[in-house]
């Protein structure tokens, strides 16, 4: 018993410290982006464009290209890893789903910028050869290899909710002669709903975070994009660029307000998470 409490404190105290951090960085962000909220410039550098040379550090540029690519590569991550998912819980047979969900997890483990280099020496050319428009550096580029890195997360947080499906559901479905698609989609669809969103927005949260992917195939734009085949920069991209700068400069200044959006994007996805466990009960 005493090693038990000792073992839930620790555990309890390694919470309260990774509240207490995570409450300091935000600080941290808001205090030095002050200045700017104080000034009245706050909601003007979100709706403003990028341009130093005419004084101008708006960062609404920024925040439209992480929306878009975070948006579209959750998108495409969506519909490989719902597939994945299914072949390996449900559908595929046992020995190739094995194989499959241990390049899955094997995937989890390779460092972004190797994605990085995959995507600027194989995907970039692609894309422009197949479109022939602009260097091929662009949102859609971007895209597609952020879904290839989310979704081995978003596969392994499917599975997991697929699994824990009641087994005397399952018995029912066979039963009745239930074949397995029948068995997905009438049973375990329901059943793991919430799940799926949930993962669904870490990965989104994923893609939205991610600076490397961003800086080296977006092409770094910083003007509004019109298409996906537009490059375009994000706001941890426009971070990791704009961090040499002079720490006295507007310029510089103008990070920590990229980093509350950022911060806000998080905790908004958190928050729904949160409302969505609490709607089921607490329960996945």
């Amino acid at each position: 018993m005493k090693g038990e409490k000792q073992v839930q404190s620790l555990f309890f105290a390694t919470a309260v410290l990774s509240a207490i951090v995570t409450l300091l960085i935000f600080v941290f962000m808001v205090v030095l982006g002050f200045p700017h909220v104080q000034s009245g410039s706050f909601f003007k550098l979100l709706v403003s464009p990028w341009s130093p040379d005419q004084g101008l550090y708006g960062i609404f540029p920024m925040i439209v290209g992480t929306t878009y690519i975070a948006a579209l590569s959750t998108l495409f991550a969506f519909f490989l890893s719902f597939g994945s998912a299914s072949f390996i819980s449900v559908l595929g047979p046992e020995k190739p789903a094995n194989v499959m969900m241990g390049v899955v997890q094997f995937m989890t483990g390779i460092p972004t910028v190797v994605y990085g280099f995959v995507g600027v020496f194989l995907l970039v050319p692609i894309v422009r050869e197949l479109f022939e428009s602009g260097s091929g550096m662009c949102i859609l580029s971007a895209s597609a290899v952020l879904a290839l890195l989310v979704s081995p997360t978003m596969i392994l947080i499917f599975c997991d909710h697929f699994s824990s499906v009641p087994r005397n559901y399952i018995n029912a479905v066979d039963a009745l002669g239930g074949t397995p698609v029948q068995k997905l989609l009438y049973v375990i669809l329901p059943s793991s709903f919430r799940g799926m969103v949930t993962g669904l927005i870490l990965a989104f949260g994923r893609a939205m975070g991610d600076t490397l992917v961003a800086l080296m195939i977006a092409g770094n734009a910083v003007a509004v994009p019109d298409s996906v085949l537009d490059s375009a920069r994000t706001l941890t991209a426009h971070i990791a660029l704009v961090i040499a700068a002079d720490f006295e400069s507007l310029e510089f200044k103008t990070l920590f307000i990229c980093g509350i959006v950022l911060y806000g994007f998080t905790a908004l996805g958190i928050i729904v998470i949160r409302l969505l466990t609490q709607s089921n009960g607490g329960q996945r």
